[in-house]
C-alpha cells in the first residue's frame, strides 16, 4: 500500500490492520491523526505544553499497546479521549495531589435548583474563564459529557469511578461553574 492510501483508511481499517499486523507504520498514521487532538485535550487541562506533548506521546503510545483489546463498544476517537483523560487525570492526581474528594470537602458549593437554566445563559468565553477555575477532574467530567459526547458509564470507566458517582459530580461540576459565574460575573 502506498502512503497515500494508508492516509485514508477509516478508523476501523487502520485498528484492524495494527490488531492484526501490528505493523510501526501504522502507528504514524495514528499518531498524526490523534496528536493534535489528543495534545489539545491534555494542554486544556495541563496548561503547560511541553508537560502536554510528553504526555500526549505517552497517551498514543499506551493506546497503540492497547489497541489488541480494544472492544468497538464505543467509537475509536472516544476510547482514545477516555484513555487521554484518564491518564491527564492521573498524572494531575499524582503530581499535584488533587484527590477530588478532598478537594470538594475543601471547596463546598451551595444547592442550586435551576442548574440547567442558567448555565444556558452563560457565554462561551465566559464559560472558558470559569473552567479554569474549577477542579481538573470536574473539569474533564464536563468536558467528556458536553464537548466529546460521551456517557455516564464511559466517563465513569475512563475516569475509574461508578455511573453514580460520575452523575453527582456532574452535578457538583455545574453547580460550581454557576456559582463562579455568579461570583465573577453577576457581581451588583
Amino acid at each position: 500500500m502506498t502512503s497515500a492510501e494508508l492516509l485514508k483508511l477509516t478508523d476501523n481499517e487502520l485498528i484492524e490492520r495494527i490488531q492484526n499486523g501490528n505493523e510501526s507504520r501504522y502507528f504514524s498514521i495514528l499518531y498524526a491523526r490523534y496528536h493534535p487532538k489528543v495534545f489539545d485535550k491534555c494542554y486544556s487541562l495541563i496548561k503547560n505544553r511541553q508537560i502536554a506533548e510528553e504526555l500526549s506521546r505517552d497517551i498514543l503510545t499506551k493506546v497503540y499497546e492497547k489497541l489488541p483489546g480494544f472492544k468497538h463498544l464505543s467509537s475509536f476517537s472516544s476510547w482514545v479521549y477516555s484513555i487521554t483523560y484518564n491518564y491527564c487525570i492521573d498524572y494531575l492526581r499524582e503530581k499535584k495531589k488533587l484527590h477530588y474528594p478532598e478537594w470538594n470537602k475543601e471547596n463546598e458549593m451551595p444547592e442550586i435548583i435551576d442548574e440547567e437554566e442558567t448555565l444556558s445563559e452563560i457565554s462561551y468565553e465566559k464559560l472558558l474563564m470559569i473552567l479554569e477555575r474549577i477542579h481538573p477532574e470536574e473539569k474533564a467530567i464536563i468536558l467528556m459529557k458536553y464537548q466529546d459526547n460521551l456517557s455516564l458509564r464511559q466517563i465513569g470507566t475512563a475516569l475509574r469511578i461508578s455511573e453514580d458517582a460520575v452523575k453527582m459530580r456532574l452535578k457538583r461540576a455545574r453547580t460550581r461553574l454557576i456559582v463562579l459565574y455568579s461570583q465573577h460575573f453577576l457581581k451588583d
